[in-house]
């Protein structure tokens, strides 16, 4: 059987057709087209929960299929969203409930959370605040407004947005850069370099809010082609559900993989070491590449911390090279101590808190809610 390293390189070498493998299945082809016919219909939280099927497809997306049983739980996360630094969501020590927060995000978006695409809904929203200020005539933002929005999800690109003066006087406007509408060449920089590129753009600390913002309704360096029609709720979540599927198919072969794929996927968000201890699959990636026995998990968590820190540098998990050493390092840890062969997967257990399974602060959360 092929090793632990070779089969995880393998997979994301060749990423995209491992990810099409995945979506030509035909319980997973039928259940994503379901999902996509269906989703943009929802227009409530209630709506959403007791969709059994839509609402599973979401859950399981985001790797909180465990969690679908306890609609009360996750209503009060949608309800309360992100946006406020006590809401629900913001408490809980596993991100994945703020990461579904944000993408069906009813809290700020009421009915159109399932539809909304900052470049669509959001350009609009803007551009009707920005139109009051400018005493632009209700007649003409209306015809503008029109057209704005029969025209923009045709734009494929940064240059087709800018080649169109009507939309790109628009877009502009809306995001308070009209000041930067003579300047096309700063808006194709600007546009290129993605959100990352936004600071060393900016003229101040002022207009880097502005330009970040517009950076994030026409996301092209992100999203590509789909940038004016991509929604958090459809395509995100679809994305999210294939990579789920392909991580767990793999797992079924060698958990050793699947750790490596889950490890991959998370290291560019991780931005402290008591992310990696509150995650067990992450923490044990590190514990394994460190060849840590499995006891040193009960060590003291701040005494961790610094051992980790002392080894190991979490810029790295940033830089695409450094992380492939590293894990390349882990999965030749892991088949040391796991020669590969077909097992019952023993180290499945490892994702049950909390990436597949139910946290003891969301078990603990779910018995004060019923109390």
């Amino acid at each position: 059987m092929i090793g632990t390293l070779a089969t995880y390189q393998n997979i994301v070498r060749n990423l995209d057709r491992s990810l099409a493998r995945i979506e030509s299945q035909p319980v997973v082809q039928r259940e994503t087209e379901h999902y996509l016919a269906n989703i943009g219909k929802i227009t409530s939280v209630e709506e959403f929960v007791d969709d059994y099927r839509l609402f599973n497809y979401a859950m399981k997306a985001f790797g909180l299929q465990d969690m679908a049983f306890a609609k009360a739980f996750m209503v009060k996360v949608l309800e309360e969203g992100v946006e406020d630094p006590d809401a629900f969501a913001n408490k809980l020590t596993d991100k994945r409930y703020a990461e579904f927060a944000k993408a069906f995000d009813f809290a700020r978006h009421g009915a159109g959370a399932t539809t909304y695409n900052p470049a669509q809904t959001g350009a609009i929203e803007l551009y009707a605040l920005a139109a009051k200020r400018d005493l632009i005539p209700v007649e003409t933002q209306q015809a503008e407004t029109a057209y704005y929005l029969q025209t923009i999800p045709s734009v494929t690109s940064a240059e087709g947005l800018i080649a169109n003066e009507r939309l790109f006087e628009y877009a502009t406007r809306a995001y308070g850069l009209e000041d930067r509408a003579d300047d096309p060449d700063f808006i194709r920089r600007l546009l290129a370099g993605g959100v990352e590129g936004v600071a060393s753009l900016a003229k101040d600390e002022d207009e880097e809010p502005k330009l970040l913002a517009f950076v994030q309704a026409y996301n092209f360096a992100e999203y590509g082609e789909a940038a004016t029609t991509f929604t958090k709720a459809g395509d995100l979540a679809v994305d999210s559900y294939m990579r789920q599927t392909l991580e767990e198919d793999a797992g079924n072969q060698n958990e050793g993989v699947r750790l490596a794929l889950y490890f991959e996927r998370k290291a560019g968000g991780i931005s402290n070491w008591y992310e990696v201890l509150g995650d067990r699959a992450l923490a044990q990636v590190v514990r394994v590449a460190l060849g840590l026995p499995d006891a040193f998990a009960q060590a003291d968590i701040d005494k961790q911390v610094k051992f980790f820190e002392s080894r190991l540098d979490l810029a790295d998990f940033k830089d695409p090279e450094a992380l492939g050493k590293f894990l390349s390092r882990f999965a030749a840890m892991w088949e040391m101590n796991n020669p590969s062969q077909a097992t019952s997967n023993p180290a499945l257990v490892l994702f049950q808190q909390p990436e597949f399974g139910i946290s003891q602060d969301v078990l603990l959360t779910i018995a004060r809610l019923k109390s």
